[in-house]
């Protein structure tokens, strides 16, 4: 699990920007979305990031991780950055990320 990232600031490049569809499940992304470069997840890739509160499409982003999605039937964490200083409930995140985490089971960890 990646629990040492919670409070880091970290860099996001894009591979799916706001408003994006997902190259084979067909979904539109309602947030920025995209992974933290020089890393890997538990599914072998780099890890992926949930850009929350920036309301148009981002090529990159410099962001605060206040939680992490926790996928328990799946090996592939997602960080949440949000603008320094910001916060987001739980609620919140669930809501924001629910066009794709729908089809997870999840834990929000802090």
């Amino acid at each position: 699990m990646n629990r040492d990232y919670i409070g880091k600031i970290v860099d996001v490049v894009m591979d799916r920007p706001l408003g994006t569809k997902h190259p084979k499940h067909g979904f539109i992304y309602e947030v920025n979305y995209g992974y933290i470069p020089n890393t890997v997840s538990g599914d072998g890739e780099e890890l992926d990031a949930y850009v929350l509160g920036e309301h148009k499409p981002l090529e990159k982003f410099t962001g605060q991780v206040i939680a992490i999605i926790h996928r328990t039937n799946d090996d592939d964490d997602k960080l949440i950055v949000v603008e320094e200083g910001k916060n987001y409930t739980d609620e919140q995140i669930r809501a924001l990320t629910e066009f794709q985490e729908q089809w997870f089971e999840s834990v929000i960890i802090r």
